[in-house]
């Protein structure tokens, strides 16, 4: 198979020029999404932390002091300084660093046609290979083994993503909930003067106010997010830069008025006091402190909504001394106040002349913070979906400038689900903060271990540089992550139970996905049994236009082949269809179509692959036949500088570029015609037994069609032929379109075991349950053919 590189020049991915002005905008918008739950973490940090837990001025300092370098080591250093460097054309997360290790190194895992590698190569000119060949990445692309344990961590890390999501809205919005309910109860003697009843009106604030106020919040905040990423930001930042602004002025306030010797604390000796006396109330401590940094890997994983220059500026010039600041404040108010009712919450460290207006900010900054990680549950699942790691949801892209932010409305429901059951069924912040205690670190943790192996793979530094990483961040998530496994029984015993039920539906759809994939190039037929088998079984050619979409690139897949023998009639024009995601964001238009001819020139039967990167949103578009009959006739133009035979049966591929309309072969007439107009009945007699039978089984479609097209007007330099193929695919699009599509049913054989069982059922079960393949490719029912077969495994 040939790959006529000349034809497609490269080009960016990066569809325009970032200004100052830009970067200013991303910066302002960034803070109502990306910064809102680490600027809202100091309304949890503490308060999470038991109260019986800090008995003394001393542990109030070495609190604060891994509060300090924690923030400084992992959010400053770690992921500005190095994490967002990783990121790959833009776009950042788990699944990010997955798709360069993917390109870096061979380690991807579904299988592909190895006669059409080099079709699916995004440059010719600059191959996939690394200046040296490492020993590491040698050794990485021969076991298999490693190839399993990075899909599995790529994974992992995607479902720690979603656990966030869910855990963070009820933490901090839970959080403040409980902050308004202390500052009724504190008003109970308004309402009456006997001491019992202010006692019952105290408790029925407890027991009535923090929960329903938390889930209407929560409600309030999940339906908001349809509006997209910027709308939200714009709307959002105002809330959190007042917040910033209040909790920076009264953390300089509390160092002032209770204890300036806390700014001492952050010398690291009040660290090693700590892990000195160390005891087990001591060390379970630390799992709220980690929550300080709870926004850090949202940083990375929101890199598509935003740009990495306003993310830094925003972190480095704000975010950061503003935090530091406020928890120097809060510690400064907990080490002269800790025999206090309630000290540890944030609330109560504010002056009470403005402790009401606090609350109502806390409420809305609160629901502010949670957007960060609803943004990045969005973005990872839509990177999984590219790479078929998870059921088919309906993707909404909300930006046409920022391809990456993206709004899934299925998740977006489930997310607020899961929630609001957290929330009801906890309704305690201690045990929630502890569940996401422990998926803030082990999130940063499966970052840590990716980031060495891109170190070594596709920055190629040495490996002793990989290491020291693995080692000097690896060791202190470790640390915290063995700190929140102390809480595992008051909490965090859900994420465990939620990463295992999210990872499991991941695992079964790459699962299914990879023995459907492994199936259909098992069983396919060459384009040469479609030649040699038409004579034998009377195939007719009826008017129109056929689409099979299919997973191969190469040959005629299994599912056509049994349809032709049993109904042998197939249209006029046949397109195979393939998608094939490219381990890369996005794919330009340039560079998205490669076509080629199936058989001869006389049978008009084309191939049509489309390139796609884990970004792209391609089958959504209401045009998409239509590009992918402008490619055809592109092809069909540009083929004609082909000196090749044209009876060469040997398919040629083609990067087809969608060049102006004024250079096109075939003109769009974009107008809406009448359903008698855009629609051909056919009628031969010669043929209407076999047509009535193809109708009845859908091969032959009678639709509206959206847009029709026309040949140039002038056009001397075209050849006769080329006109005439080009008008013979035009009468077929008028004739009417229909969609062939195979359905791959899998089923669990005999004596397979138990492991096994399990993945198929799993996948199954997501498949019956998710968006039907036609849905997401927007093919019309009433023109769908689909064949169905069935692979024991």
């Amino acid at each position: 198979m040939n790959w006529n590189s000349h034809l497609s020049p490269a080009t960016s991915s990066n569809p325009f020029k970032e200004t100052w002005k830009h970067t200013l905008l991303l910066s302002f918008q960034s803070l109502g999404v990306i910064y809102g739950q680490m600027s809202t973490a100091p309304l949890y940090v503490f308060g999470t932390i038991h109260a019986k837990d800090i008995k003394s001025e001393d542990t109030v300092y070495e609190l604060f002091s891994f509060i300090f370098w924690t923030m400084s080591i992992i959010s400053l250093l770690k992921y500005v300084c190095i994490v967002l460097r990783a990121d790959d054309n833009g776009e950042g997360g788990t699944f990010a660093l997955y798709s360069l290790l993917c390109r870096h190194a061979k380690v991807g895992l579904l299988p592909n046609d190895r006669s059409t590698d080099e079709v699916m190569h995004y440059e010719r000119e600059i191959p996939f290979k690394m200046k040296e060949e490492s020993r590491a990445k040698r050794a990485i692309e021969r076991h298999k083994s490693s190839h399993y344990i990075m899909l599995v961590l790529a994974l992992l890390g995607s479902c720690i993503t979603i656990g966030v999501g869910v855990l963070t809205p009820a933490l901090s919005v839970y959080s403040a909930s409980s902050g308004v309910q202390r500052s009724l109860s504190h008003m109970a003697h308004k309402f009456s003067s006997s001491p019992r009843e202010q006692k019952a009106i105290a408790k029925a604030f407890k027991d009535y106010v923090p929960v329903p106020l938390a889930s209407a919040i929560l409600v309030c905040l999940f339906t908001l997010q349809h509006f997209g990423t910027r709308k939200i930001g714009f709307m959002f930042a105002p809330i959190i830069i007042i917040w910033l602004i209040c909790i920076g002025g009264v953390g300089i306030y509390n160092i002032f008025y209770w204890n300036r010797q806390i700014i001492h604390a952050i010398s690291p000796v009040y660290m090693y006091r700590f892990v000195r006396n160390i005891n087990t109330d001591r060390w379970r401590a630390l799992g709220s402190v980690v929550l300080c940094v709870a926004g850090s890997e949202a940083m990375f994983a929101d890199l598509g909504h935003f740009r990495k220059k306003s993310i830094k500026i925003t972190f480095v010039c704000l975010i950061y001394p503003v935090l530091v600041l406020c928890y120097a404040g809060q510690a400064a108010f907990i080490s002269k106040n800790f025999h206090y009712d309630y000290y540890n919450h944030l609330s109560e460290s504010i002056p009470k002349s403005i402790r009401h207006w606090f609350i109502a900010l806390s409420l809305l900054a609160s629901a502010v913070g949670s957007q960060a990680t609803i943004t990045a549950s969005f973005s990872i699942i839509n990177q999984c979906l590219a790479l078929g790691c998870f059921p088919r949801v309906k993707v909404i892209h909300t930006s046409d400038k920022i391809h990456g932010q993206v709004y899934i409305p299925d998740i977006n429901w489930l997310l607020m689900i899961l929630c609001l059951t957290v929330t009801i069924g906890f309704h305690d912040i201690e045990k929630i903060g502890n569940a996401t205690g422990l998926a803030v670190i082990s999130g940063m943790f499966v970052t840590t271990c990716l980031m060495s192996l891109i170190i070594a793979l596709y920055w190629e530094k040495s490996l002793f540089e990989s290491i020291c990483c693995l080692l000097f961040f690896g060791f202190i998530e470790a640390m915290y992550v063995c700190a929140c496994m102390l809480n595992f029984h008051k909490g965090a015993w859900y994420l465990v139970i939620l990463l295992a039920l999210s990872l499991t539906i991941m695992l079964s759809w790459h699962y299914g996905t990879k023995k459907k994939l492994e199936f259909d190039l098992t069983n396919k037929v060459s384009a040469e049994w479609l030649i040699s088998i038409s004579p034998a079984l009377g195939v007719t050619r009826v008017p129109g236009i056929g689409f099979i979409y299919t997973d191969i690139v190469s040959g005629i897949p299994a599912f056509f082949s049994h349809f032709i023998t049993n109904l042998p009639a197939f249209h006029q024009v046949l397109i195979f269809v393939s998608f094939k995601s490219l381990p890369v964001p996005y794919v330009p238009a340039t560079r998205r179509y490669l076509v080629g001819r199936v058989g001869p020139k006389d049978l008009k039967i084309y191939r049509c692959v489309v390139r796609y990167g884990y970004c792209d949103h391609i089958r959504d578009t209401d045009d998409f036949e239509e590009q992918i009959i402008s490619s055809i006739g592109e092809f069909i133009s540009m083929e004609a500088n082909d000196f090749e035979s044209p009876n060469s049966s040997r398919e040629r591929m083609i990067v087809v570029g969608m060049p102006p309309s004024n250079e096109s072969a075939l003109i769009p007439l974009n107008e809406i015609t009448s359903c008698e107009d855009s629609v051909r009945l056919m009628h031969n007699e010669n043929r209407l037994s076999t047509l009535a039978d193809a109708c009845e089984s859908g091969l032959v479609s009678l639709q509206r069609n959206k847009v029709r097209f026309t040949l140039p007007p002038n056009s001397p330099k075209m050849r006769v032929s080329v006109r005439e193929e080009l008008q013979e695919l035009i009468d077929a699009r008028e004739s009417g379109t229909a969609y062939f599509l195979g359905q791959v049913h899998l089923a669990v054989r005999d004596g397979s075991n138990v492991f096994k069982r399990l993945l198929i059922l799993t996948y199954v079960l997501c498949e019956k349950n998710c968006r039907e393949p036609p849905v997401a490719l927007n093919i019309p029912h009433a023109a769908l053919v689909e064949v169905g077969m069935v692979c024991s495994i």
